[in-house]
This record gives C-alpha cells, structure tokens and sequence, in this order.
C-alpha cells in the first residue's frame, strides 16, 4: 500500500466517525428514534397498530395538525409566535362553507378563505414588526378578534355544508372530496395535501433565498439587518404564509367534517401546532428548525394519541400525558440552549 494510499484510508477512518456524530447530534435524529422507539412498543402492546388501516387513520388524523405545524415552522425560526392560528383556522374554514352553500362555485369560495386566512397572517406581520408589538400579544389578540368575528358573521350558529342547506351539488361533491375523498382509492386525500405542503414548505425553507433569509433573521436579527435583509418583510411574509396554511387546514377540516361552529371549531388547536413544532426540534429563540423536524414531531403526537386509544387509556389521562410531553419538549430544547451558550 503507497503512502498516498494509506493517507486516504486514515482520512476516510477519521471522517467517518466524525459524520455518524454530526448525524446523532442532530436533534431530528433523536426525534426519530424517540418515533420508532414509540411505535416498537406499541406494536408489541397492540396487534391493531401496524394495522394499515390504522396507520392511514393515523397519517389522516396528523395531516391539519402537520400543515399548520409547518407553517408555524416558519414563525418560529424567524423569532416570532402566533397563537391565532386556531381562530384563523375556524374562520377560514367556516366562510368557505357559507360561501358554498350560497352557490359559490368552489374555486371562488377556496379562493376567499385562502385570502381570508392570508390576511390575518398579514395584520399579524404588520403589528408585530411595523406595529412594534410583541407577537405573543398581537397573536394573543388576534386569537379573541377572530374568533369573535367568526362568531358575528355565523350569528353564533353552525355552519353545514349540505345540499339541502342551499349550494350546487356538483361543486358541494367536490368540496366533499377535498377532506373525505382517498387518492387511488386509497390514500386520505388530508394526507395527500399535507405531504404536498411539507415539500413544498422544505423546498422554501432549504432552498430558496427567502428560506435563508428567514434563518438569518431568527438567528440575529440585528446581523441580518446589517447584511441587508429586510428583516419586517421576512417575519412579515412568514406570518403570511402561517395564515395561508391555517386557510388551507381550516377548509379541509370544513370538507372532512362538514359542519362547524365558531365556538368550538379549532378550539385550543394553537397549543398542538406549537408543541409539534417544539418538539421537533425548532427553538423558540428562533433560528433553528427544520419541516423535516416539525415531520417527526407531528408524527410524534399523532402516533402517541393512537397508542393511547388502542391502549384503553382513559381521555382524561391522554390529555395529561400529551401536556406533560409539551412540557418535556420545551424544557429538552431551554437545556439544550442553555448548555450551547456555556
């Protein structure tokens, strides 16, 4: 063996440990094993688990809870919260579907919830940059605003998507299919569009310049200031972008259940889509998160209620377990700052 040779092989020794640390270092990855460590036991604990029935009830019942999740991805990587994302859900959702039964054609109908949800992620943006308002009172108060518009515009009364309710029967079909139609027969049609979302939210946040700019605002934003980047227009456009996924979520919801009420549609719903997100690795300080993450972490709470259900345990219990798993995520990622900046 040459020199040469010999050289290369101890380089290759050398990095190859060095790329398995980088690679268990990553938090995405003790997420994931965290994953498969859960769904182990409950395929030992429960024969109906791996049941691909229940997975895809499974991947159905995480998909609103993963597009909001990746829109608060980008919130909070660009240093700011939103917590009205379960009011700009019920709101969105439930002017879709007052449109349709007065006769919208659909794309109509999809298209105001959509501007309806990008809206009140704007006014969020505005007041949290422009306004100079911390986003945690803006959201906070925008949470009660919206719903409490919710509740005028609906007179406080449900809201059912239902031909004889009023609307055209073609385009109430076709609504219909939107959250309880399968994709090859097979597939929900809610996981279809939260696969689609998560891509398309990976391909933005890894490779695009607003991707890079929403990094460097959460990371410092003073430093991103000074580089150039319009730092109000980025956290203004991840706001935007949270709101336009609530729309999303929230017609899809109205679709798969057609009926909703302002009081109670999307109730508390703010709470999952941070802890989803926490868990998955993006920190409140900003700066760091991946949609891979948030992926894992939706998953997460999505796999972990199943195996409560399939277990027997008690609703009462399922609340408490997931709070203290809330809790557990938030605390993981304050430790592991805290240990960063010593």
């Amino acid at each position: 063996m040459s020199d040469q040779t010999f050289t290369n092989a101890q380089n290759l020794n050398v990095a190859a440990p060095r790329s398995w640390r980088r690679i268990l270092g990553q938090r995405e990855t003790g997420v994931f094993l965290a994953l498969v460590l859960m769904c182990l036991f409950l395929s030992l604990t429960s024969p109906n688990f791996l049941n691909v029935t229940n997975l895809l009830n499974v991947g159905r019942q995480v998909s609103l809870l993963g597009i909001l999740s990746v829109g608060m991805t980008f919130v909070i990587i660009s240093g700011e919260i939103d917590l009205s994302v379960g009011s700009n859900y019920a709101l969105s959702g439930l002017v879709t579907g007052m449109l349709l039964v007065q006769n919208w054609e659909l794309i109509p109908a999809l298209a105001a919830g959509l501007v309806i949800g990008s809206g009140i992620g704007f006014i969020n943006g505005l007041l949290s940059t422009y306004g100079r308002l911390p986003s945690f009172i803006t959201t906070l108060g925008m949470l009660s605003a919206v719903r409490g518009a919710a509740l005028l515009i609906t007179s406080g009364l449900p809201v059912t998507v239902d031909q004889a309710f009023g609307g055209k029967p073609d385009v109430l079909e076709q609504f219909i299919f939107l959250g309880q139609g399968r994709f090859l027969g097979l597939i929900p049609m809610q996981l279809v569009f939260f696969v689609i979302v998560a891509i398309a939210g990976w391909l933005i946040l890894s490779h695009t310049t607003l991707g890079f700019r929403v990094y460097a605002v959460g990371g410092n934003a003073r430093a991103a200031r000074v580089a150039g980047i319009n730092v109000f227009g980025t956290k203004i456009a991840a706001f935007v972008m949270m709101g336009f996924f609530c729309a999303v979520a929230g017609i899809l919801g109205m679709s798969f259940l057609p009926s909703g009420q302002a009081g109670r549609t999307g109730l508390g719903l703010e709470l999952d889509v941070i802890a989803a997100t926490i868990i998955g690795g993006a920190s409140l300080s900003g700066g760091e998160g991946t949609i891979l993450g948030t992926a894992l972490g939706v998953l997460i709470i999505g796999v972990l209620r199943n195996g409560l259900v399939l277990l027997g345990i008690s609703p009462f219990w399922q609340t408490t377990i997931v709070g203290l798993v809330i809790i557990l995520a938030v605390g993981i990622d304050k430790w592991t700052r805290t240990r960063q900046t010593r």
